[in-house]
């Protein structure tokens, strides 16, 4: 068994739009309202299943007036989204009855993708799964369980070349290539949520730019500190690769590190969850910081948008 996808961090632009945008077009579940601990005048908006399980989670970092960024090698390309394949009709008549930018479906490794952008002009698209058993999760008025989201399917890369990038995700997370198509290199571990990374070569073209639209970094799976550790002392020694201390994201203690072909990876813990600090049946209503930020929750919150 592997190290899958923990979540997947982008950038946004304004916060209401994107909190519209992903509970209420996509029926995902707001998990948590916290701030960017390193810059707490912005959001850290986390949405995923009922409660966060790892490898269901999207969070964002929505600043009002971000610049648009570019897609390029050193960029995530896509986020998939897992769906039943029977529920690829209900989404493609949503995003057409909510106006969403979409494009025709496509095949990929056997699977049926349905690409389409969010408000910000990020990449997404739903991979319609077969003989995935639908949620029994409650769904919501305009996403019934049997369509709604299953987590994260994985991600698509944009790389200069290949090789250095698969080096680290099958020695250090234990992916393994599963097939070739066209420019895309597949790579698996398991067979459940966050699974799948695309390899997608593109060499020559001008390197990506961080903005809105733009996924800021793909977080892997650590079931507890010792195994974050022991990643962290492959990553060094193998592949001479320079990782951050280690920081507490009061969710799941994280590390960083810039992967050879430029995408922005990190490693988080499972533990401790989504629920340390309000309970499950109240995820994601409240304003939640950080104890070094708690003193100073009267100036976090004035400076922030409404979200009501």
């Amino acid at each position: 068994m592997g190290n899958s996808i923990h979540h997947v961090t982008a950038i946004a632009g304004p916060a209401r739009r994107n909190l519209d945008f992903y509970t209420d077009v996509l029926g995902l579940r707001l998990v948590k309202k916290t701030v960017n601990f390193d810059d707490p005048t912005t959001y850290h908006l986390y949405y995923g299943d009922e409660v966060g399980t790892p490898g269901t989670v999207l969070t964002f970092f929505p600043w009002e007036h971000a610049a648009p960024g570019r897609l390029g090698p050193g960029e995530t390309d896509e986020i998939l989204l897992r769906i039943p394949e029977g529920s690829l009709g209900f989404w493609t008549h949503r995003l057409l009855e909510k106006g969403v930018n979409y494009d025709p479906s496509v095949k990929r490794f056997g699977e049926t993708l349905l690409p389409f952008k969010d408000p910000d002009g990020m990449r997404l698209a739903f991979a319609a799964i077969p003989g995935l058993t639908p949620s029994d999760m409650p769904g919501t008025p305009e996403v019934p369980s049997e369509h709604a989201i299953l987590g994260l399917h994985g991600v698509s890369l944009l790389l200069e070349t290949a090789r250095p990038t698969a080096a680290i995700l099958t020695d250090v997370f234990g992916f393994r290539e599963i097939g070739r198509e066209g420019a895309f290199i597949r790579y698996r571990t398991g067979k459940g949520v966050g699974s799948t990374i695309d390899l997608r070569e593109v060499g020559g073209f001008p390197r990506g730019r961080s903005g809105r639209g733009t996924v800021h970094h793909v977080a892997f799976r650590a079931a507890d500190d010792r195994e974050q550790q022991a990643m962290v002392a492959k990553l060094v020694e193998q592949h001479g690769r320079h990782v951050t201390e280690q920081k507490d994201r009061n969710y799941f203690r994280s590390v960083y590190f810039r992967e050879p072909g430029g995408v922005l990876f990190e490693i988080a813990t499972d533990a401790p969850g989504f629920a340390v600090d309000e309970p499950a049946d109240r995820l994601g209503e409240d304003l939640k910081l950080p104890p070094g930020l708690e003193e100073h929750r009267g100036k976090i919150e004035a400076v922030l948008p409404a979200l009501d």
